[in-house]
C-alpha cells in the first residue's frame, strides 16, 4: 500500500526514502490504533488514509516552495494533518501542532516519538489564546488548515501566527467562490491580501481541492484575534 503512496506523491515531485515510507506507515498504524479509543478521524481504509489524508496534506506543493520555510503551525491539527505529514517529507521544519482536545495532543505527542520526529511541539489550547503569546504571536512563517471553518474565520485565526511577509494557506474542497468573496474585509482588516488560489484534482483520484494562498503585509492590530466565540460566530 505505501509503494501507492510512493507512486502518488512522485506526480507531485515528491520522492520518498525507504525510512519516510516506513514512517507513514507506522504513523497509519498508530491512527489506527488510537483511533478505536478517541475520535481522530472517519477514513480508515488505508486508500483513502493515503488519498484523503497522506497526499491531501502535501498537495501544499502545488502552491507552496516548502524549501523555503524553516516553521510552520497546523492550527486544528486533528489527527496531525497537514503537519506531520509536512514533517515527515521535510524533517528541516520547525513544526507547531495546535488542537484544543488532550487526547488528540497526546496522540500527536506518541506519533512525534515513534516516528522520531525532531523539532516538533505539540499545544494544546484554542487558537486564540496562543495568538496572544509572544512565543506564537507572528512568529511563523506559514500557517496551514485543514480546519472545517469559513475563510473568514480561519483567517482570523490563523494570520496572527505568521510573520509580516509570511503565509497562510488554507486546503479547501468544493465550490469556494462566495467565500473568498466573504473574506475580503477579513483579510484586510487583518493586514493580509490573497495571493492566489490553487485548484487541483489529486493524484489519480476524483478528489478537487484548492490551497487558499494569503500573504500577511503588515503587522496585525493587538486586539485580534477577538476571544472565542466571536471569530466563529460574528466573523469580520
Amino acid at each position: 500500500m505505501m509503494q501507492k503512496l510512493k507512486s502518488k506523491l512522485s506526480k507531485l515531485g515528491i520522492k520518498l526514502t525507504d525510512y519516510q515510507l516506513d514512517q507513514f506507515d507506522r504513523y497509519y498504524e498508530l491512527l489506527i490504533e488510537w483511533n478505536q479509543k478517541i475520535n481522530l478521524t472517519a477514513i480508515t481504509e488505508k486508500n483513502e488514509v493515503i488519498d484523503k489524508h497522506f497526499v491531501d496534506s502535501l498537495s501544499i506543493v502545488k502552491g507552496m516552495d516548502m524549501s523555503t520555510v524553516n516553521s510552520l503551525i497546523d492550527i486544528g491539527t486533528g489527527a496531525g494533518f497537514p503537519g506531520i505529514p509536512l514533517k515527515i517529507v521535510f524533517p528541516h521544519l520547525e513544526v507547531a501542532l495546535l488542537d484544543s482536545l488532550n487526547k488528540r495532543i497526546n496522540f500527536l505527542k506518541l506519533v512525534s516519538e515513534e516516528l522520531k520526529l525532531e523539532k516538533v511541539t505539540c499545544l494544546h489550547g484554542r487558537a486564540e489564546d496562543f495568538a496572544k503569546e509572544p512565543a506564537h504571536r507572528e512568529q511563523y512563517d506559514l500557517c496551514v488548515s485543514r480546519a472545517v471553518a469559513n475563510l473568514s474565520t480561519l483567517s482570523e485565526y490563523c494570520i496572527p501566527y505568521i510573520r509580516v511577509g509570511g503565509i497562510f494557506i488554507s486546503y479547501k474542497s468544493g465550490e469556494i467562490g462566495d467565500e473568498l468573496s466573504a473574506s475580503k474585509l477579513a483579510l484586510s482588516i487583518l493586514k493580509a491580501k490573497l495571493l492566489k488560489v490553487e485548484e487541483f484534482v489529486l493524484p489519480e483520484t476524483e478528489i478537487n481541492r484548492s490551497l487558499v494562498i494569503v500573504e500577511k503585509v503588515d503587522k496585525l492590530p493587538g486586539k485580534y484575534p477577538r476571544k472565542a466565540p466571536l471569530p466563529s460566530k460574528k466573523p469580520l
